[in-house]
């Protein structure tokens, strides 16, 4: 690739936090955005050349992204695969990853079935399309049990824990579609690991502990406080899941760390992931340059770890939808070691993730109580 101005230009489908860190990126290296998002001055498109605005599975928006950029990609799996390959055979605009591994993903049982087939460690599950079949299930797999509808959930939306047979009818109530349940793992830690794939190589960043409350990830910390075997092994892991995807780009993959030491599988985002925000000052390439690298065919960027850092999201802490105004920014700025991110929302609501501050020292607690404390200076409340 040679540099000119204007850059290559990349598509990214969807617009939010995600495609606005893509912009940053990118610029460094003389690669363009062009977004789409249904919100209009969605949070990337502040860093994008341009913003074309319809929906996430809108073929005329993803066909005119085809027509403009010279690769495509998503930032949200909300984009339709089916609309991807349609467009990508029009234009003959290369998408990545492949669509085909967007499909397999979307649907959460889909995905567990091809990577259990492909013998990589899973918790039991099984389909249910009824409450009968989802009680039935629940006499294999035991209580409690997380029932979780098969398309369309994140950050712990899409996810009930069932803990009794008399959670059984008001569960599958509030899934309101195909699920599927799968055993209740009792883990020591969650771990997650980026993984990359490029044009004819793949590569890790190291292995992060996540830490999540109501479902929803409050703070990463990286390296992860386990033993060396147990990260090799979640690295193990997390390669032999890049051989099941198809398509260059970073890979979010969510495990479990059980008691014993054994690593299960809990989900995978074809995309950057919020367990790898972390990577933007804590490693040599970010996960957001390492996409667009991959996504373009250029070579991939070193994923080592500068220093132990810590991540915690700023989410929001207020009752109703407002106005999103951060109060506390000056005390966080003055903070050595401490990096502020503004996601660009302009509206904020209870849990919403509004940005992140990380930290980059010496040892792994330390930084992790010190995001814990300055991210507590910070509040939407009047």
């Amino acid at each position: 690739m040679k540099l000119r101005s204007p850059g290559v230009t990349v598509g990214v489908v969807g617009g939010g936090q995600l495609g606005r860190m893509l912009g940053e990126a990118g610029s460094p290296l003389g690669i363009e955005l062009l977004v789409s998002d249904p919100t209009p001055e969605c949070p990337a498109s502040l860093v994008a050349r341009d913003q074309v605005v319809g929906a996430f599975d809108d073929e005329e928006t993803i066909y005119e992204l085809g027509e403009r950029a010279d690769y495509l990609t998503f930032e949200i799996e909300l984009a339709d695969p089916d609309v991807l390959e349609a467009v990508e055979e029009e234009t003959g605009t290369p998408v990545h990853p492949r669509p085909e591994t967007l499909r397999m993903i979307q649907d959460k049982l889909v995905q567990k079935e091809r990577l259990s087939e492909a013998g990589i460690p899973v918790p039991a599950y099984e389909a249910v399309d009824s409450a009968a079949e989802l009680r039935e299930a629940l006499d294999d797999l035991g209580y409690p049990a997380m029932l979780k509808a098969r398309e369309g959930g994140y950050d712990g939306r899409g996810n009930v824990l069932v803990e009794s047979p008399e959670d059984v009818e008001t569960a599958f109530e509030a899934i309101q579609g195909p699920a599927m349940v799968e055993e209740f793992v009792d883990y020591d830690r969650e771990l997650a690991v980026i993984g990359c794939k490029g044009d004819g190589e793949t590569d890790t960043f190291p292995v992060t502990e996540t830490i999540h409350r109501e479902e929803i990830l409050r703070e990463t910390v990286s390296p992860a406080r386990t033993d060396g075997q147990t990260r090799e092994r979640a690295r193990e892991v997390a390669t032999e899941i890049l051989d099941v995807m198809a398509g260059r780009g970073v890979y979010g993959i969510e495990l479990f760390e059980r008691a014993d030491g054994e690593i299960l599988l809990n989900e995978i985002a074809p995309r950057p992931h919020n367990s790898g925000h972390w990577t933007i000052e804590g490693c040599h390439t970010s996960q957001f340059e390492q996409h667009l690298r991959a996504v373009t065919g250029l070579p991939l960027g070193a994923t080592d770890r500068r220093e132990p850092t810590a991540l915690a999201n700023i989410l929001g802490d207020v009752d109703t939808r407002q106005d999103a105004e951060l109060s506390g920014v000056e005390d966080v700025l003055r903070t050595d070691t401490v990096s502020l991110h503004w996601y660009g929302k302009r509206e904020v609501y209870n849990l919403r993730k509004m940005g992140h501050i990380t930290s980059v020292g010496s040892e792994p607690d330390s930084v992790l109580s010190l995001v814990r404390e300055v991210r507590d200076w910070l509040t939407f409340r009047e």
